[in-house]
């Protein structure tokens, strides 16, 4: 069962601890039954417009949408296969929905997400009685004060918080020898179409929890990779947004530099809808300075959709490689020219390798002094600091340490103010070659409206002992995600039966453009399947 209670007892969570492999949870109370029967729901294929038009007409309403994923997740994360996506559950979830029926009775609506479930990465603060624990048991117990601004822009939208998702821990920034989609808290989660395989991370949850219909949107949060990496392999749409158009207050942290959240669905539409509500300026947030200027209306940007004269390059050197990740990437084109795009086949970015030093030398600088504040401002009584986490693990190492350790956090509590000097310039370099000797130069030398390249290399097996074994390395993500700027990822095909899909990333600020090209991409291609739940691949 999810954990429901809002302060777990110290004898619960080394309880919960020991039996994280298998995703066994402490049992706790089960909300009530629904008054009335749930309706028969295709969970892994309706969209929120089609949700919202079934209670608009009264044949559903939002607490039986409730009751229904909250009955989906007990039969296949609690039970069945286990697939450990869903971390709690939300014991306020069927009275928040009641209430948004009874406002929707009453003439009042919110907006397209009243009364939708929605699931939120557990390393994004709600101020009720659910934990936020960043999938680490030295969190647990302790829930935060108050909601996150996009927490609260989701509530103010209608959206029923049905609860938390499981994550790599520490958004996998812990160890170099990780397995994603792990955490002390719980578990590993598994990929719904190869059971085995890995869900990639670190919003592994996320995107196996709507990749099986536990909830039609999630939010997931990425540095590099963490939000499009688990929607390719779990065969879903991700988001990332401009650094800087949603707020990352009250999220735990790593890089002020490079993080954000971003929507995770089985569609560009629903990621928009979702987007909608989230994105937004902060005042305790300063890289939002310029949010609500460029809050464009991300749905309504769909509307005029069309890939028609759209100069579109193509990078082959990211994302795979490989002749079958090629053939994919090779139809997408086709789907591309077919729509009446004009391809450039190929265009070039600096390899990664050109700044991915200078990219960890960022991470483990603000890493260090971005926790720390978190943490602090969250006055949690047993975790104040990185350097209290780093003993905390190895106090109880028994349940924290078994599979992999925790050197990326010891090497960031080493930074200290001498560094200071060699990681502005890292910062520096590494922002100027992602960024504009990088996606702004090959952009306005090919005059091109966005860039295409394979997400993902399909989901490698999963392994606790060697961790990803640097299978997740095939990534699209880097360029993007070091410069700042938005990456979207569609499915755009299938190696035996593993998701593989297509990125569209592009400049700062160009969001709607790139959902748009993306939607535009995904209604011609139409290439999305329903997880299979195989335990592992057959032989052919």
């Amino acid at each position: 069962m999810k954990i429901y209670n809002r302060v777990i007892p110290s004898a619960l969570i080394a309880a919960l601890a020991v039996t994280t492999l298998t995703g066994c949870k402490p049992t706790a109370p089960v909300p009530a039954a629904a008054a009335a029967a749930t309706p028969a729901l295709d969970l892994m294929n309706l969209d929120i417009s089609a949700l919202q038009q079934r209670m608009s007409s009264g044949s559903l309403s939002s607490r039986q949408l409730t009751q229904a994923y909250l009955d989906r997740i007990a039969q296949l994360d609690d039970a069945g296969p286990h697939l450990n996506a869903v971390l709690t559950l939300n014991p306020d979830a069927l009275t928040i929905a009641e209430a948004m029926d009874v406002e929707r009775k009453a003439g009042t609506l919110r907006g397209p997400l009243h009364g939708i479930p929605v699931l939120l990465k557990d390393n994004i603060d709600t101020g009720d009685s659910q934990d936020t624990t960043a999938g680490s048991l030295a969190l647990a117990g302790h829930p935060a004060s108050q909601d996150a601004p996009i927490v609260a822009r989701l509530r103010a939208a209608g959206a029923v918080i049905l609860g938390k998702t499981n994550l790599s821990e520490w958004a996998n920034f812990r160890s170099t020898r990780s397995s994603s989609g792990w955490s002390g808290a719980g578990g590993q989660t598994h990929n719904p179409h190869v059971l085995d395989r890995s869900p990639c991370g670190s919003s592994s949850g996320s995107g196996a929890a709507v990749a099986i219909g536990f909830a039609a949107v999630a939010v997931g949060t990425e540095t590099d990779g963490s939000i499009v990496c688990p929607a390719s392999v779990n065969g879903i749409v991700g988001f990332k947004p401009t650094v800087g158009l949603v707020s990352r207050t009250g999220i735990v942290p790593i890089s002020h530099s490079q993080d954000t959240a971003g929507p995770m669905a089985r569609s560009v539409r629903d990621a928009t809808l979702l987007l909608d509500a989230l994105a937004g300026s902060d005042a305790k947030d300063v890289a939002t300075i310029a949010a609500d200027s460029n809050r464009t209306g991300f749905a309504d940007a769909l509307q005029s959709a069309s890939l028609k004269g759209q100069r579109i390059g193509i990078v082959r050197s990211i994302g795979g490689a490989d002749n079958r990740g090629q053939a994919i990437l090779n139809a997408a084109i086709a789907t591309l020219r077919a729509q009446g795009a004009v391809v450039i086949d190929p265009v070039t970015l600096p390899p990664d390798s050109a700044y991915g030093k200078d990219e960890l030398t960022v991470l483990t600088w603000e890493f260090k002094r971005d926790l720390n504040a978190y943490l602090q401002a969250r006055q949690h009584p047993q975790l104040p600091s990185l350097a209290a986490l780093i003993d905390w693990n190895q106090a109880h190492a028994a349940q924290e340490l078994q599979w992999f350790g925790q050197e990326i956090l010891v090497s960031a509590q080493a930074v200290s103010d001498k560094d200071r000097a060699a990681y502005e310039q890292a910062r520096a370099r590494s922002k100027q070659t992602a960024g504009a000797q990088g996606i702004d130069a090959t952009l306005r030398r090919h005059q091109l409206a966005v860039l295409v390249s394979l997400t993902q290399s399909p989901a490698w097996s999963i392994d606790l002992v060697n961790g990803d074994n640097g299978s997740s390395s095939f990534s699209s993500s880097t360029p993007a995600a070091v410069a700042g700027y938005p990456h979207a990822t569609v499915p755009a095909g299938f190696v035996q039966g593993l998701p593989v899909g297509v990125s569209f990333f592009a400049g700062a600020w160009q969001d709607a453009q790139v959902l748009a090209l993306a939607h535009a991409f995904e209604q011609a291609h139409q290439v999305r399947k329903a997880p299979a739940l195989q335990p592992t691949l057959q032989l052919q």
